[in-house]
């Protein structure tokens, strides 16, 4: 769940089944620069920006007006509460509630090498719209819980090589995630066994 945090945020990539910091994440832990790593991380998770550009510089809502926007971002109702909480907590770490809870502004810092950072992901509308255009269903998924959405972007391209401890690592990834956001008892251990690949559509 840290890991996935950290990559919702910006902070560490994943290459070839390594984890290592961003460059977001190395200023991070730079002293120097972690108040604007901070207020960037933030603006990287798509629900906290597309909040952010509504009410920049302005008062936010009641939290049951702030909650009926999250949902009208993509949030499922049953969970607008608990992303709301999340969403208040981040803001804060980030800097952004420095002139009082219920306004949200970009904390003051000194930009350096703004061209080098990662584009900023599209609100979520805009994000849904492209998968429903290039996903295999096509279907609405603006139902689904952010951490769902965020485990199924961090899914390697077909035909990249991934390994069976990470797929491992992700399978069990998953099945906490569904702990988490779904009601029923037991959780789910995911193991490695060893198995036969299955066919492949090229064979």
């Amino acid at each position: 769940m840290q890991v996935s945090a950290a990559r919702m945020f910006g902070i560490i990539e994943t290459v070839s089944g390594k984890h290592k910091l961003s460059q977001l994440g190395r200023m991070v832990v730079d002293p120097q620069r972690e108040r604007e790593a901070r207020a960037k991380s933030f603006l990287m998770v798509p629900l906290y920006a597309a909040i952010f550009e509504k009410y920049k510089g302005g008062v936010l809502p009641p939290a049951a007006a702030l909650e009926r926007d999250i949902i009208g971002l993509g949030v499922a109702e049953k969970q607008t509460g608990r992303a709301r909480q999340v969403f208040e907590r981040s803001a804060e770490q980030g800097g952004f509630f420095e002139h009082g809870r219920n306004r949200l502004v970009m904390p003051g810092f000194a930009s350096r090498e703004e061209s080098s950072l990662p584009p900023p992901p599209p609100p979520p509308d805009e994000q849904n719209n492209r998968d429903r255009k290039g996903g295999g269903g096509g279907g609405d998924i603006g139902d689904h819980d952010p951490l769902i959405l965020g485990l199924f972007q961090k899914l390697p391209v077909p035909d990249s090589d991934w390994s069976a401890k990470d797929r491992l690592k992700w399978l069990q990834t998953a099945a906490n995630i569904f702990d988490l956001v779904y009601k029923g008892e037991g959780g789910i251990v995911v193991s490695a066994a060893r198995a036969d690949r299955s066919p492949r559509h090229d064979d």
